[in-house]
């Protein structure tokens, strides 16, 4: 029940959590999360290409298993989970295996290889790929108070605000730590400590391999002073309003993310730097390719135009990648 059921105040966290994936959550409307925002998986098939040259890597380092897992975490329709699978070479395609975890029905027409699943699979030996997961997984918003301390904000389903008791211990820790909020009145935070337990959790999910999240992202030099919650709405920012009618959604603390697993290896990098190591450059065909061969050219420079967008500093470029081996060396290098 969201909260504009109830009339009641609620802290972001539950409200979030009712809006989103309730009975009448805004992820379970049937036209999915494609019907109102575009991801890079919807923006261009390149990107599932790249994720695929991943899992090839990935396969190497693994010395090329008898099963090779992909796990698409939020997956939505299946659209990454297929088109990674559809982009193997022959040889890795035949040992590969698809899960796609989301809490909405099994797809009609999806991939026969994809395991549709509520929770990831234990104990897998590939990679897991978070594409815009975490900045869905609900936390609560913090303001500092006139008096300085800082105080969980509490929601009303139509939007409405006001302040409640101030943080808990544990969130107070995590605040120190990671989004130190000076005593002046207004600014706002999220609390990252529930993105730091779903991604430790999902990490341990991986035996070996590699596990992979990709979001909106901020740091702790550079972290928002007034926080980053927002609502999306058929391609739209708008409002968050914890009613089931639009996405609500916070940057990450990857960096935070990264130390909860408490495991070596891991590090954050852009998208743009990611894609590039594998492939994706958005380079422009050579000129002379539309005297010799028109129709290549025309396709190679639409394939440009899609790896540009995928990798452009001020948009999709500037996500962070967030990348944690599992027994196995870093793969994502030149």
């Amino acid at each position: 029940m969201t909260a504009e059921a109830t009339g009641e105040w609620q802290g972001w966290r539950a409200a979030a959590e009712a809006a989103l994936y309730g009975p009448d959550g805004f992820y379970r409307r049937p036209e999915g999360p494609a019907g109102h925002f575009r991801t890079s998986v919807h923006a261009s098939p390149l990107f599932a290409e790249a994720v695929a040259r991943l899992l090839c890597r990935a396969d190497e380092a693994l010395g090329r298993p008898a099963e090779l897992a992909f796990v698409d975490m939020a997956a939505g329709r299946g659209e990454l989970a297929a088109g990674v699978l559809a982009a193997l070479p022959a040889e890795v395609a035949a040992r590969a295996r698809g899960y796609a975890v989301e809490i909405t029905e099994r797809p009609e027409g999806l991939d026969h290889r994809i395991e549709w699943l509520a929770e990831p699979p234990k104990g897998i030996t590939g990679l897991l790929f978070a594409n815009e997961w975490l900045d869905n997984v609900p936390v609560e918003v913090a303001e500092v108070d006139s008096a300085g301390e800082a105080r969980r904000v509490l929601v009303r389903g139509d939007g409405r605000e006001r302040l409640g008791e101030p943080v808990s211990a544990g969130e107070a820790r995590w605040l120190a730590r990671w989004w130190p909020l000076p005593a002046e009145e207004g600014l706002r935070a999220e609390i990252g400590l529930p993105r730091d337990e779903a991604w430790a959790a999902a990490v341990a999910t991986v035996e070996r391999g590699l596990a992979v999240a990709v979001d909106y992202a901020h740091t702790a030099h550079a972290r928002p002073p007034f926080g980053t919650l927002t609502g999306f709405r058929e391609g739209r920012a708008t409002a968050p309003v914890p009613d089931g009618s639009c996405d609500i959604t916070a940057h990450v603390a990857l960096d935070a993310c990264l130390e909860a697993c408490a495991l070596p290896g891991g590090r954050v990098l852009t998208q743009r730097d990611a894609l590039r190591t594998l492939g994706i450059t958005g380079a422009r065909p050579p000129l002379a390719l539309a005297s010799t061969q028109p129709a290549a050219y025309v396709r190679a420079l639409a394939s440009a135009g899609e790896a540009a967008e995928l990798t452009a500093t001020g948009g999709l470029g500037g996500f962070g990648w967030l990348l944690q081996p599992v027994g196995v060396p870093d793969v994502l290098t030149d």
